[in-house]
């Protein structure tokens, strides 16, 4: 069995792999948000990677900001062994070669993460890991549109091979 991404655990389990760094938030906000620790920031302790969330006055809702944006960094720095076959989790946001998700879903994250695996395992080639996932190549691409700095992480790496960018 393979290990699940860290961006598709869920909430109490990503949390016990993170330090939760509370502090105070500078900026507008008057009185409130100067007198009180609403800002959270989230490192996962086996990465490093952080997330960071301090625009809200209450720190639950910035506990919530920053755990979907330490999901969004760990899908774009942790590389996990793409399985052979797409998740049950991408099976059901992919029907018909199309992926239905929205950038701001909590799904959204694990499955930036599965595509950039499997995008890796297939040498950053979109049409191999379309095929793979099930999905039109256009809608493996618009997935990484969704997030820029997958696209740019991506051709970035084709360009080292020489190879043209997706756009």
């Amino acid at each position: 069995m393979t290990q699940s991404h860290p961006a598709s655990l869920d909430d109490p389990a990503l949390l016990a792999q993170c330090q939760t760094i509370r502090g105070r938030a500078s900026g507008p906000g008057g009185q409130h948000r100067n007198k009180v620790e609403t800002a959270i920031r989230l490192r996962h302790k086996p990465t490093g990677i952080e997330g960071a969330a301090s625009e809200r006055r209450e720190a639950a809702r910035n506990l919530a900001v920053a755990l979907f944006r330490l999901r969004v960094n760990l899908s774009l720095h942790v590389r996990m062994d793409a399985p052979r076959l797409p998740s049950a989790l991408w099976e059901s946001r992919s029907k018909g070669g199309r992926i239905a998700i929205n950038p701001a879903h909590p799904d959204f994250p694990a499955m930036l993460a599965e595509a950039l695996d499997h995008l890796e395992a297939c040498g950053n080639d979109p049409v191999r890991a379309a095929s793979r996932l099930g999905c039109t190549t256009s809608q493996l691409i618009k997935l990484l549109k969704d997030e820029p700095r997958a696209l740019a992480r991506v051709n970035a790496q084709r360009m080292t091979r020489h190879e043209h960018p997706l756009k």
